[in-house]
């Protein structure tokens, strides 16, 4: 498992830093561009899979409570929800920061 995640790292950290190589010189669709937009989609990739590990924990956990006492259940469901909804709110402003990223492209 180990090996496999520093493969990827690796990997990431080409794809991350080849273009910025290969395109060293300045001109029309600078390099910024391509730093800009490869930002805003690995932030909303990262926000994405942020919030969706997070909402299943809790989930997971708040069912694995009711199971256990199942007359907890309506103390349970309003602050998991509450949760669910804090948790997907910083998905939504990793999605508002990608589209102000994406208006600076250009």
């Amino acid at each position: 498992m180990r090996n496999k995640l520093s493969w990827l790292a690796m990997t990431l950290l080409l794809a991350v830093m080849g273009p910025g190589m290969a395109l060293a010189q300045e001109g029309a669709g600078s390099t910024n561009d391509g730093m800009i937009a490869l930002a805003a989609g690995l932030g909303i990739g990262i926000a994405a899979l942020g919030a969706a590990l997070g909402q299943g924990r809790a989930v997971a956990a708040a069912m694995e409570s009711i199971g256990r006492n199942p007359n907890a259940a309506d103390k349970i469901q309003t602050p998991m929800i509450l949760g669910l909804a804090l948790i997907e709110a910083l998905a939504i402003y990793a999605l508002v920061i990608a589209f102000l990223l994406q208006g600076k492209i250009g």
